[in-house]
């Protein structure tokens, strides 16, 4: 792995992807890829060994680590891609009025939700407002508030709880 970080060089590449490739696709296999899938994108990890080879640290990880983790999350792009809808099985045009009843029920499960927020202690409100409506994450709101992160999690975690509770 040194010699293809350090010189390009196009042998070591060869028994690297010799010895690495089968392990790879298996193990792309086993973890629930097709085997189409699993030999692409056992490619492309290796075309990125190749072309990343740069960004390789021998004091953060092994080659086979390296190597599995740049597999696994390419495969996790390959799905996620496949996942995405294609822009001819969007629908198009207006969306169907939704029923009246469904209409009725959000409308009280809203007012019941405002209820409960209101609630709530201020300091445990003020966070649900950051963390739901101002769609921030904990590390935010600990930032803002200067308050620690696990007094962040805790409040948040115990308005929740009441929430529920006061909804049921």
């Amino acid at each position: 792995m040194i010699r293809i970080r350090e010189t390009k060089d196009q042998a070591a590449f060869a028994a690297l992807f010799q010895h690495f490739a089968p392990r790879v696709k298996s193990f792309l296999m086993k973890s629930g890829a097709s085997e189409p899938l699993a030999e692409e994108v056992t490619q492309e990890a290796m075309a990125t060994l190749w072309h990343k080879a740069d960004l390789f640290d021998p004091t953060r990880a092994s080659v086979s680590t390296w190597i599995f983790t740049i597999a696994r999350n390419r495969k996790i792009d390959a799905l996620r891609k496949q996942r995405r809808p294609e822009p001819e099985d969007l629908t198009w045009g207006p969306e169907a009025e939704p029923d009246q009843e469904d209409v009725v029920v959000l409308q009280q499960e809203t007012e019941q939700l405002g209820i409960a927020l209101a609630g709530l202690p201020e300091k445990q409100r003020e966070l649900i407002e950051r963390a739901y409506f101002g769609d921030l994450s904990h590390s935010e709101i600990a930032e803002q508030t200067g308050l620690p992160l696990g007094t962040i999690k805790s409040r948040i975690r115990l308005a929740l709880e009441r929430m529920r509770h006061a909804m049921k």
